[in-house]
């Protein structure tokens, strides 16, 4: 009875890390890392783990989504460029099964997900949409990588997996990536793009609009 109790408390604990990490915008280490090391350091459950973490990496994620879109779309975003994300949004909501199987595919990959729930909590859009295929495809994803992990531990150096995996070179330059989708994303001009099928940037609002429009 003891030691179930402790392993619920361990499970726990893990659910509330990686919730944390999931919320923070960047920077954070990828869940796939640390559930790999938890399961090479002490031997987990590889099933019972991944569904901790695709639970609570899927609830971080859609906190983080819903923030994106009280504080950065309500706070920051101008009229403006609310109303050019609202393009996106649109086409996201008549094609739902197509945002299903693009959100399922990259959940399946061990790229990080912050820049693109941030993106999508800018949209306003259901957070329903997403939570269920991120779900299914961390699930996997993340059972796969702990299930690696543990069976080739032993050909692992110790440092490569609390240091290297953390802090790459890859890890820093994916984040920087992020910023910069996000910044590309909010400075597209998305309705001329659904229009001409080419990729165009936003016009600078006209004088008569300045005073109107905050800077995104």
């Amino acid at each position: 009875m003891t030691e179930l109790l402790h392993k619920v408390v361990a499970f726990l604990l893990i659910s509330l890390v990686i919730f944390v990490l999931n919320i923070i915008p960047i920077f954070a280490p990828p869940t796939w890392t640390v559930l790999s090391f938890i399961a090479i350091t002490y031997e987990s459950n590889i099933i019972v783990l991944a569904i901790v973490g695709a639970v609570a990496a899927t609830l971080g994620r859609l906190t983080l989504a819903k923030l994106s879109r009280v504080i950065v779309r309500q706070k920051f975003l101008g009229d403006d460029t609310r109303s050019n994300i609202d393009a996106v949004k649109e086409r996201l909501e008549s094609n739902a099964k197509l945002t299903f199987s693009l959100f399922l595919f990259y959940a399946f990959s061990p790229f990080p997900s912050n820049h693109l729930f941030i993106a999508y909590g800018l949209t306003a859009l259901k957070l329903t949409l997403i939570a269920i295929p991120f779900l299914l495809g961390r699930l996997v994803s993340y059972a796969f990588f702990a299930f690696t992990a543990s069976t080739v531990a032993q050909l692992l150096n110790y440092e490569s997996v609390t240091s290297r995996s953390f802090f790459s070179y890859y890890f820093v330059a994916s984040q920087l990536f992020g910023l910069l989708v996000i910044y590309v994303f909010t400075k597209t001009d998305w309705r001329r793009v659904f229009a001409e099928k080419r990729l165009r940037w936003r016009q600078k609002p006209t004088p008569k609009n300045l005073g109107n429009d905050k800077p995104a």
